[in-house]
């Protein structure tokens, strides 16, 4: 007989499933399934804000549809055909905006999309291919059939009939669009994102907004993240720190425009009491790292990042003040100012600007009233911004510290260790380490942004939140200390220098990395970490620790092509095995529009299967396996009269 918790449970599944027949077929479907082969895998990491790279790497899923291309076509096409077949399929609208209606390249045309529809299609249920393709709005139904119309001449008449209707109707145009969506759709199976969204580039809003339409998609926060988030949540000293950020590179609009919030008072106070003071050494960014000084309004950003710079050393002080276990004491550096030098480890210093008007040398760290009003103003406007309150909100529901998928490891910054690889255990998380530390620093994160308002919960998260951006050691910054002050202020490299925690000696270590996987409960054959954070030099490879691990900095951000010399890195894994694609700097939607220009230059398969992986060997696969068994006791249910059938 049913236990009641079993008897409750199936009966609410046989709302679902009301009849011995319909739960039979279901689990019939759900058991072919499983031997599908599994779905392409996309990781990507550290966009920073690079809206226009990030967005032409998902549309080409890092090559995927230029190799199926080349696959399908390469002995009846030429490679200039396939590079403009392949361009059609990222950007149709902007790629046929010049073509008439009756163009005969659509006969060509659109029954090669077919093609390569049916081939990136092929390893998805039928349901799954009719959820996609619904990206294709009414044209779907069509497209459907001309994807399961038999084979041979029924199916080479059916598509030419429809070919030939479509151009007489003038929809040739919307019809590739739809085409080439459901393309994109079906091209990669699920998206990860391993850290660091924000800052730098000028868009992460719309970066947001397109990771938000995604099919399925999972974020292992970075601390550039972190510190958005924690800012959204209200912590003043989050917030100074990503308009600093900001400031540096000139990214103001997403701020005012695309989130609605208003810099006109900070701009106002900064004109008053910086723009007449030493404003040289905050000057913002340019393109390729360097100072930007004959940017329009460098004046007022320098002004304005100098203001930035002194209420976010203020606030920064007042956290490590609060929280002695955040162990921070040597980023206590205002008090050490005197005159026109610091004092650091019994050492002087010229600072390279001394005029703070604001530095109360008694108080060093107490925020003027002039501050404190601007600082509780821009507490109020992060937290009430509609977009950003919605793209934090998905951050939280689809993100995490860590993510294990499909026997994998994925995280942004390290797994903090000792300097003999031992799990390193932190005062500021309660001496937590490993995977309990990951999983403390979850619970605290998600803390900052649900506690109620005034409790201990919610003041410790905001604290948290900044010690996870920058605190010495923390799991998302990797590093023993962050030398903001001293870059900018001090005109000394090895007082720049910000050392790494240990743990990044795993990458040449099989040994580590294994440790580190055991500790996550993975580890063995088909088993990797997945890290981001770290741009990959130049000359060295993102494959590391034999195989175990790879680094997938994607190496957006402008400033980081000099040490890198490439954009970066990114992941597919599919039923096949691993491939690493390394991508030129993107040139802009633009040359890829007109000139076909691609992003991917190079790619790697650094791991292959003899058989293919089947979703049977997946997690997918896994929760499949659990709805069969759920559905076989509702069939014997059924069967034995425990469970009334209806219909």
């Amino acid at each position: 007989m049913l236990q009641e918790n079993e008897k409750k449970y199936l009966s609410v599944l046989s709302e679902k499933y009301p009849n011995k027949e319909s739960a039979s077929a279901e689990l019939i479907s759900l058991a072919t399934e499983l031997y599908l082969p599994k779905g392409t895998e996309h990781f990507l990491s550290d966009l920073h804000g690079e809206y226009e790279a990030f967005s032409h790497i998902r549309k080409s899923a890092s090559g995927v549809i230029r190799r199926k291309l080349d696959m399908l076509f390469a002995d009846k096409m030429s490679q200039k055909e396939i590079a403009e077949l392949a361009a059609i399929v990222y950007y149709p609208e902007q790629k046929l905006a010049e073509k008439s209606y009756d163009d005969p390249v659509y006969e060509k045309i659109i029954p090669s999309l077919i093609e390569l529809l049916s081939t990136v299609s092929a390893k998805y249920t039928r349901a799954k291919v009719t959820l996609a393709l619904k990206v294709a709005g009414e044209y779907r139904r069509t497209i459907y059939e001309l994807l399961y119309s038999g084979t041979g001449n029924v199916r080479g008449e059916h598509l030419y009939n429809c070919v030939k209707t479509v151009i007489r109707i003038k929809e040739a145009k919307s019809f590739t669009v739809a085409i080439s969506s459901a393309i994109k759709r079906l091209a990669v199976d699920r998206v990860h994102i391993v850290g660091d969204i924000f800052d730098r580039g000028a868009r992460p809003d719309k970066i947001l907004d397109e990771l938000m339409s995604e099919r399925a998609v999972d974020i292992q926060w970075g601390n550039h993240d972190i510190l958005w988030m924690g800012a959204a949540s209200g912590s003043p000293v989050c917030i100074m720190g990503v308009l600093f950020n900001s400031l540096s590179y000139s990214n103001l609009d997403f701020i005012e425009i695309g989130y609605g919030i208003s810099l006109r008072p900070l701009a106002e106070f900064a004109t008053e009491i910086y723009l007449g003071t030493r404003i040289e050494p905050y000057y913002p960014k340019g393109d390729d790292g360097g100072v930007a000084i004959m940017r329009d309004n460098a004046r007022l950003i320098a002004a304005m990042r100098k203001a930035c710079a002194i209420m976010m050393w203020k606030l920064e002080g007042e956290v490590i003040l609060r929280r002695p276990e955040f162990l921070m004491n040597d980023r206590l550096l205002l008090e050490k100012i005197s005159g026109d030098s610091i004092l650091i480890k019994n050492k002087e210093f010229k600072l390279l600007d001394f005029d703070f008007p604001t530095i109360n040398k008694a108080s060093p760290y107490e925020l003027s009233a002039r501050e404190r009003a601007i600082t509780e103003y821009l507490v109020k406007a992060f937290q009430s911004s509609e977009k950003l309150g919605r793209h934090v909100n998905f951050l939280y529901r689809f993100g995490s510290m860590y993510k294990i998928y499909n026997r994998n490891l994925l995280f942004h910054g390290c797994i903090p260790l000792d300097k003999h690889g031992e799990f390193l255990a932190l005062d500021a998380a309660g001496g937590r380490r490993g995977r309990e530390l990951m999983d403390f620093c979850d619970s605290v994160a998600r803390d900052c942004h649900f506690a109620d308002e005034g409790s201990a919960k919610k003041d410790f998260g905001r604290d948290f939140m900044w010690f996870l951006w920058c605190g010495k050691n923390s799991p998302l910054s990797g590093r023993e200390r962050i030398t903001t002050f001293e870059r900018l202020l001090i005109d000394d490299e090895d007082m720049h220098k910000e050392p790494r925690n240990p743990y990044y000696k795993v990458w040449d270590s099989p040994t580590l990395a294994e440790k580190v996987l055991s500790e996550f409960g993975v580890g063995g054959v088909r088993s990797h970490i997945i890290n981001g954070h770290i741009p990959v030099k130049k000359g060295d490879t993102p494959i590391k620790a034999g195989g175990k691990l790879i680094l997938i900095d994607g190496g957006f951000c402008h400033a980081f092509l000099g040490r890198t010399g490439i954009a970066g890195y990114t992941l597919i894994y599919n039923s096949e095995g691993m491939r690493i694609s390394a991508h030129e700097p993107f040139a802009g939607k633009d040359e890829a529009i007109k000139n076909n220009a691609d992003i991917v230059y190079d790619t790697a398969v650094f791991e292959s299967e003899r058989e293919r992986i089947k979703i049977i060997q997946t997690d997918e696969g896994k929760k499949i396996i659990d709805k069969i068994s759920d559905l076989m006791l509702l069939k014997e249910a059924y069967e034995k009269g425990e469970i009334t059938e209806k219909g």
